[in-house]
């Protein structure tokens, strides 16, 4: 799994909490990434939006889903900021595991109810 692998190669100093994901484009491209940490908190990048920055900066525009791997009791779940570069991208299936095999699938409306959009930006109207 590209997800496994992207892990094992996490930049994680501080935390040691190892992220890996990969994506699949409409065409059945990969695409995977890990988490990169930095000293300067803000400036870290999580695992599923380093793999979504490759696959945009290769040109990808359309994608089937994203899978998210870690360890944790649990699958685990993804921060509001990636669910937010998830929803621009409208990655429709999100795949959220833990080392110990245990899958949860859900639908990018169940990740995000009410995502911020394009459309909000493009929005004239009075709220």
């Amino acid at each position: 799994m590209a997800a496994l692998a992207a892990r094992e190669n996490a930049y994680v100093p501080y935390s040691k909490f190892k992220v890996g994901a990969s994506l699949m484009t409409a065409a059945g491209k990969i695409y995977s990434g890990c988490n990169v940490e930095n000293a300067s908190y803000g400036l870290c990048n999580c695992a599923e939006r380093t793999e979504v920055f490759k696959a945009i900066s290769d040109g990808e525009r359309e994608f089937k889903a994203l899978l998210v791997v870690a360890e944790t009791p649990e699958p685990t779940a993804l921060c509001g900021a990636c669910r937010q570069v998830i929803a621009e991208f409208n990655i429709p299936e999100i795949i959220m595991c833990n080392l110990n095999g245990k899958i949860k699938v859900v639908k990018l409306a169940e990740l995000l109810p009410y995502a911020f959009s394009g459309k909000d930006i493009n929005n004239t109207g009075d709220c």
